[in-house]
């Protein structure tokens, strides 16, 4: 079987779907690999590398795709790159697909079978596989690095001769993977940190890392149970806003980190809130590609308002930290193809009933499968 590795080609996009050292053990299979040239430039993995590894190199997304069996991407495929992929080949990427529904209704006309990554079920056998996971616990400390390059202070309190200077003080919110690391890393550079989440269980997971914990507790917070967060009522979200307004004042850097899957992310920061804020604060929307966190927050772009506060809305904050990001998305691809590979005979076996194939495959043999995304009347 022939596994293709494409070249990203989405703005900002800097992280690939393979390494080396998964090179090594996808050969190891049985697979044939060929990786795009150029696809792991933005990662510093060279052609040669790759090639050492055991790949064939291919010069255009063309090449690479003839006649594979098995495509890896990091992010969905052009519609002009997907009209390459041979018809049965198996798609494994992250999808996009709850923003863009028609993009599977393509790909079963397409006939490609596509493997959503970021829809995989938060079951303990599927840990191992967790894109999300992997790129948000590296965005979550990518933020906190460029905040603290933004911020003109420093993070820890620092005694000296001429006079002390005292320590930055952050305050995350979302406690979900990139909060929880966006609080162990300002808090490993010294600052003082505080962090809210609308979820109670986050409460004892924030203490854990030594920050402080400011929220809303009412009822409607307490039914916030699942591994993502849900959308609240309006009435929780004016409690959560009056909360912010004293809060966000406080502190020197603010990073914002709340999504809800499948949705917009929720304006928590507004304005007002940021022009409360001191200049020379910081704020970092990790939410940015998602629509963003804070009212100014232009996705994409590094912006300072009038007042002095800079905001860094970035796009796609684990692809600022492509060597790192790349090698565990790799890995979370590696070990989703082996957990289904069939050794003797060498080929792939999806079964339909298996819970992580039930919560990734959105199409198979030209239908979409995916209950998320059947017609209604079928559904």
């Amino acid at each position: 079987m022939r596994l293709a590795v494409l070249k990203e080609r989405a703005d900002s996009e800097t992280r690939v779907a393979a390494t080396p050292e998964t090179v090594k053990k996808l050969i190891g299979l049985g697979l044939t690999v060929a990786v795009e040239s150029g696809a792991g430039s933005g990662s510093s993995i060279a052609d040669a590398d790759f090639q050492a590894a055991g790949a064939e190199i291919a010069a255009d997304s063309a090449a690479t795709l003839k006649d594979a069996n098995i495509v890896f991407s990091v992010q969905m495929p052009a519609a002009d790159i997907r009209a390459e992929i041979p018809r049965g080949a198996l798609l494994v990427c992250i999808s996009g697909a709850n923003g863009n529904p028609d993009l599977v209704k393509a790909l079963a006309e397409a006939g490609i079978d596509g493997a959503a990554m970021e829809l995989l079920p938060r079951i303990t056998r599927a840990q191992s596989m967790d894109v999300l996971s992997s790129q948000a616990n590296l965005a979550g400390y990518r933020a906190v690095i460029e905040s603290a390059t933004a911020f003109a202070r420093g993070f820890p309190m620092m005694m000296t001769a001429a006079g002390t200077v005292p320590p930055a003080r952050v305050f995350v919110i979302g406690a979900g993977v990139a909060g929880l690391q966006a609080i162990a890393t300002a808090r490993r550079l010294g600052a003082i940190v505080s962090a809210t989440d609308v979820r109670p269980a986050a409460k004892q997971e924030i203490a854990s890392l030594g920050a402080t914990y400011v929220g809303v507790d009412d009822e409607e917070s307490a039914k916030q149970t699942g591994a993502y967060a849900k959308e609240m009522s309006e009435e929780f979200k004016r409690k959560q806003a009056e909360l912010m307004d004293s809060t966000i004042a406080k502190n020197d850097i603010v990073i914002t980190t709340a999504l809800v899957m499948g949705r917009k992310a929720p304006v928590i920061v507004s304005a007002k809130q940021v022009e409360g804020m001191k200049a020379g604060s910081v704020v970092v929307d990790i939410a940015a590609e998602a629509g963003g966190n804070c009212a100014l927050t232009v996705p994409g772009e590094k912006t300072v308002t009038p007042n002095g506060v800079t905001i860094l809305g970035w796009r796609n904050w684990a692809g600022r930290i492509a060597v790192a990001s790349s090698s565990l998305y790799a890995r979370n691809l590696l070990t989703f193809l082996s957990t289904f590979w069939d050794k003797k005979e060498k080929t792939l076996a999806l079964p339909a009933d298996d819970d992580i194939v039930k919560g990734v495959m959105l199409t198979r043999g030209g239908a979409v499968v995916h209950p998320n995304f059947l017609p209604k009347q079928a559904a």
